[in-house]
């Protein structure tokens, strides 16, 4: 077979290169029929697998309010040590997860941690002690630990950067909807108060890790694997989604794991500014859902109105984080998207930091600003960091670094709401404020990091790296890649 020369799209740039298969001429027809098929079959059980990841890692705000604290006898700080030991595993083991997953099949491994962590949602439900709720705590952690990392990881090996942030935010609107669908489930499960002796609290974690259980095992059959061995794909499909992933990144892969490959990954300044990115805005999303019914209560309500009304807060906020995903992938931009978010946010977090003339509707009005805020900066700094990472290999660490150091910021959202300053909780709001600013600095870091590494690209300033004897394992610091703003 003759060479052919394609031109493939990176970034803004076009790039000639050489392609000895006949697979870059794509037919747009079948391209078209191949992601939506992707869409089909890829999306649906991650959405499901994290739903459920979000539902037992949050479910104890509802499990709060329910009873769980005067049943375990806990006191003054005991619930944010509950919340914070779950980021402890959560943190130390995203990279190490990451790692197995490259060596296992997705199906399997995402499939087995998840009933692991199911069995430990239900073991909170059971347990007579707050020690008992620590330990439990520390092993769901551990367990659900790969899944958000592997889960993004295993996204980004099936589109193109461009295509990405809006199946991402698709995947990630789980989380968020499981703020708003917890709520509501919690509301009905807690009605079986008193069934086999049990309180209403307990049968929302035994309810929801059973769940999880079952789907976990379902689930083995449900995902797919990486996209040379996708089983739901034909040859011909194969090779198409292949074709279209390489011209999207060029010559910039990185492919083997060697000395000098984990110098570029580890000396990379991009990865802990994207780390900082994340760390600050996950706060956010993090005390929305450990908190968002424990506030509205103090609003004057039920504990059952508390459930319901949590609800609309997280339907506006799936919704502003699919609309901005939309936009912000069909202008290729990030930055822009980034801070519109954080500034919605942050005038939620200023009428709640300055609540004290505030009616109970305004204050309630505050939460629909600092959600929905947050939840339309937090997904767009996950792809964009993935947007700026070329290889196999330097996304699954890139992913589980970002995600799994970021996740400090969780541990943030624990301690800050003190139980001793409700209902106004000053530290809460105003730490959460500051940390919006610590993800709005890195944003605007990493934006003109990337203009000004494109630049000298343009200018050739890096075209050296192309004579060494690791010219075929750059990654994203190939000269011809552009970096996404």
């Amino acid at each position: 077979m003759t060479d052919q020369k394609t031109v493939v799209s990176v970034g803004d740039e076009k790039l000639e290169h050489i392609n000895d298969t006949a697979g870059t001429n794509i037919d747009p027809v079948a391209e078209k029929a191949l992601l939506r098929k992707c869409d089909l079959r890829v999306l649906p059980p991650l959405f499901v697998l994290f739903l459920l990841a979000f539902l037992d890692r949050t479910n104890i705000g509802n499990a709060k309010i329910q009873g769980l604290t005067e049943d375990l006898h806990m006191h003054a700080q005991d619930y944010n040590i509950a919340l914070f030991v779950f980021f402890i595993p959560y943190i130390l083991f995203e990279v190490p997860s990451n790692i197995i997953l490259k060596k296992l099949a997705p199906s399997t491994w995402l499939s087995a941690i998840m009933v692991l962590w199911g069995i430990s949602t239900i073991g909170m439900g059971l347990v007579n002690n707050f020690e008992g709720l620590v330990a439990m705590r520390v092993i769901l952690g551990f367990f659900e630990a790969g899944l958000f990392p592997g889960c993004m990881y295993l996204i980004s090996m099936y589109y193109k950067r461009y295509e990405l942030q809006w199946r991402f935010t698709l995947f990630f609107a789980a989380s968020i909807v499981a703020g708003g669908f917890g709520g509501l489930l919690a509301f009905a499960i807690a009605k079986m108060e008193g069934i086999a002796g049990y309180g209403g609290w307990r049968w929302i974690f035994i309810i929801e890790g059973l769940m999880t259980v079952v789907i976990g095992v379902i689930s083995k059959f449900w995902i797919t694997d990486w996209p040379e061995t996708a089983s739901f794909l034909n040859e011909q499909e194969r090779a198409l989604l292949i074709a279209r992933l390489s011209a999207d990144s060029g010559d910039a892969v990185m492919n083997r794991m060697d000395k000098h490959a984990a110098r570029r990954i580890f000396r990379d300044p991009k990865i802990y500014i994207g780390t900082l990115m994340y760390f600050g805005i996950v706060n956010t999303g993090y005390a929305g859902s450990f908190f968002i019914p424990t506030i509205v209560k103090e609003l004057g309500y039920t504990s059952s109105a508390a459930q319901v009304r949590s609800i609309p807060i997280f339907v506006v906020a799936t919704v502003t984080a699919l609309g901005a995903a939309w936009i912000t992938d069909r202008m290729k931009h990030r930055f822009t998207f980034c801070i519109f978010g954080l500034c919605v946010s942050s005038v939620g977090y200023i009428l709640l930091l300055n609540q004290d003339n505030l009616s109970a509707g305004v204050k309630y009005f505050a939460l629909f600003l600092v959600v929905p805020g947050g939840y339309i900066t937090q997904p767009i700094t996950l792809v964009w960091l993935a947007n700026l990472m070329s290889g196999h290999y330097k996304r699954s660490v890139s992913s589980a670094i970002q995600v799994g150091f970021g996740n400090i910021g969780g541990i943030v959202a624990s301690n800050v709401f003190l139980t001793r300053e409700a209902p106004k909780y000053p530290t809460g709001y105003g730490v959460s404020l500051g940390m919006l600013w610590i993800c709005g600095a890195s944003c605007t870091a990493m934006f003109f990091l990337v203009k000004r590494e494109n630049k000298k690209r343009e200018a050739g300033h890096r075209d050296h790296r192309l004579e060494g004897p690791h010219a075929d394992n750059l990654g994203d610091d190939h000269p011809h890649f552009r970096l996404t703003t």
